[in-house]
């Protein structure tokens, strides 16, 4: 195994690596798929890059609903095979990182004329144990309305006839794509952000790499390999268009909003699944010191690169909350923060957002640009075995070399590795009394825990050598020094959007440290006045996108 600091001091070198490597691969996109790509390929003993336009997970894999789910409302549509196969592939993920795949108990009411009736909940939730494997305490129970109430005392009395209670996981979708690629660096992957894809190389007229603008230098090059995976989400039909074969199916983006609101706004007690007005179902989440809940599913055709909450969105889902949950009121000003993403689903004729299938496609071009569409969080390891197997059977063929299998589900992130989900719970109140003497309450251990895992150790020994009276402004910039020298943050932005996720969860703490924030990023990367401007300008913008309304 390779072991190469991620860091953007490092660009140069990374940069002459991919211009002067010839690869077995390349993966065009630095989201989960890609990522789960990376990491398969590389283990396998491939040599692979991977390069990505803005920054790892800045599309839709930092804007899903940060669930590792079984797929329930897909029984509704009778899709079995994707319930059985993202069942079970949630409770490898979970093996894998518990500390960001984490269990998490769903409650699904039952209401008068709602959705879901007891008798089909009932065998509904039972075949969805049978086809995820769902064992022990885990297994799905049906509470009577005095239970239902007990677990969520905000649930309509009056209507309230029971629910379903049944297992889900919550996770940090940009982390876990970046631990998948942290990971795949030390099997010898080769990842790099801000790098975008303008054209192809051929060799006659079989794609034999990518041509490619790195964004910070402007430098242009080109990367060779034998094989190249389009995983762009949802650009991967502009980049079919640049290789001239965008026909036969096309994706269908839809998008899909979260609110954010502080706790005591929105105090639940418990993880939520209800009805909406209109037949649709929507998550409510409480995770730290927020409860978040979402989700619209609405057709999508503006800029893929600026997907906003608009007005209507964000009164749509206040309306379906206050709805399900009568005494919290909520309104517009009560929103702390919000993110829209766009699902890049496979179009299929005369099917509403809601109804399109979230199966996983792969298309190929004449010329050999492998395309891989579609597809859930949850299964990301096996939609890149499914298109690595392809890879490596025509590989193999090629050249004569074999590679090895995949066994991406014994290969724990980064982060762990842990036993079992107990080590997890243990370690967060280990480093509660650890963190206690500097002053930090017990969210702390648990943001530092089920953000970085047991790379909580290396930021914590940073922040003992800050010299600050503000112990949240010590920490701030200890995990910012880390995530420079580990986790190849360019701008801010990284920062604050994908590797802490403090826009969405802490937006208070973006504002109030953005100077300091700005001030290291200008000594470590000796940025100009003019674009420490640029990066508080956007941050100022991406603060008030989030969350006025």
């Amino acid at each position: 195994m390779k072991n190469k600091k991620f860091t953007n001091h490092n660009r140069g070198k990374i940069v002459s690596e991919l211009k002067e490597t010839e690869y077995d691969l390349v993966v065009i996109g630095g989201g989960i798929t890609g990522a789960g790509i990376l990491l398969d390929a590389s283990s396998r003993g491939m040599k692979v890059a991977l390069v990505e336009k803005g920054d790892f997970a800045s599309g839709t894999s930092s804007k899903s609903s940060k669930l590792i789910h079984g797929g329930l409302r897909y029984l509704k549509q009778f899709e079995l095979s994707l319930v059985k196969e993202v069942g079970t592939e949630r409770a490898i993920v979970h093996k894998l990182a518990p500390h960001l795949v984490i269990p998490e108990k769903m409650l699904l009411p039952l209401i008068e004329n709602g959705s879901y009736g007891e008798w089909m909940t009932s065998i509904g939730l039972k075949v969805y144990d049978i086809l995820a494997n769902v064992e022990g305490d885990d297994k799905r129970k049906m509470m009577d309305k005095e239970e239902t109430l007990e677990l969520e005392p905000l649930l309509p009395e009056q209507i309230l006839k029971g629910s379903g209670y049944y297992a889900e996981y919550r996770t940090d979708d940009a982390r876990l794509t970046l631990e998948n690629i942290k990971t795949a660096i030390s099997y010898g992957g080769t990842p790099l952000n801000y790098t975008q894809v303008n054209d192809f190389v051929y060799d006659g007229e079989q794609i034999a790499g990518v041509k490619v603008t790195d964004a910070i230098s402007g430098d242009a090059y080109s990367i060779t390999s034998k094989f190249v995976i389009n995983a762009a989400g949802p650009w991967v039909d502009e980049l079919r268009e640049v290789n001239k074969s965008k026909n036969g199916k096309q994706l269908h983006l839809t998008k899909g909003v979260h609110l954010v609101f502080p706790k005591e706004k929105l105090p639940l007690k418990q993880s939520v699944y209800f009805d909406i007005p209109d037949g649709r179902m929507m998550f409510a989440i409480p995770r730290g010191k927020i409860t978040y809940a979402g989700t619209t599913d609405t057709n999508y055709t503006l800029d893929k690169n600026d997907v906003r909450t608009t007005v209507e969105d964000a009164d749509y889902l206040l309306d379906a909350i206050n709805n399900m949950f009568p005494a919290v009121n909520l309104e517009r000003k009560d929103i702390a923060s919000s993110w829209a993403g766009l699902r890049p689903l496979i179009h299929e004729e005369g099917k509403s957002p809601s109804e399109l299938s979230r199966k996983d496609e792969i298309f190929i071009s004449d010329s050999g640009l492998i395309s891989m569409a579609g597809g859930k969080l949850t299964g990301y390891r096996k939609m890149a075995e499914r298109v690595v197997n392809k890879v490596q059977k025509r590989l193999e063929e090629d050249t004569n070399q074999y590679y090895k299998k995949v066994h991406t589900d014994k290969i724990p992130l980064i982060g762990g590795p842990w036993k079992k989900y107990k080590e997890v719970k243990k370690y967060i109140k280990t480093l509660t009394l650890d963190l206690d003497k500097f002053g930090f309450d017990s969210y702390t251990a648990w943001y530092l825990t089920t953000t970085y895992g047991k790379q909580s150790e290396q930021i914590i020994d940073i922040f003992k050598t800050k010299s600050g009276v503000d112990i949240n402004e010590n920490l701030i910039l200890s995990e910012l020094d880390f995530c420079m020298e580990n986790e190849m943050i360019v701008t801010p932005m990284d920062f604050f959007i994908r590797r802490t996720g403090r826009l969405y969860f802490d937006i208070e703490s973006v504002t109030k440290y953005l100077e300091k924030v700005l001030t290291a990023f200008e000594s470590s990367f000796n940025y100009s006045t003019e674009q420490i401007n640029d990066f508080r300008n956007t941050i100022e913008r991406e603060v008030i996108k989030h969350s006025e309304f």
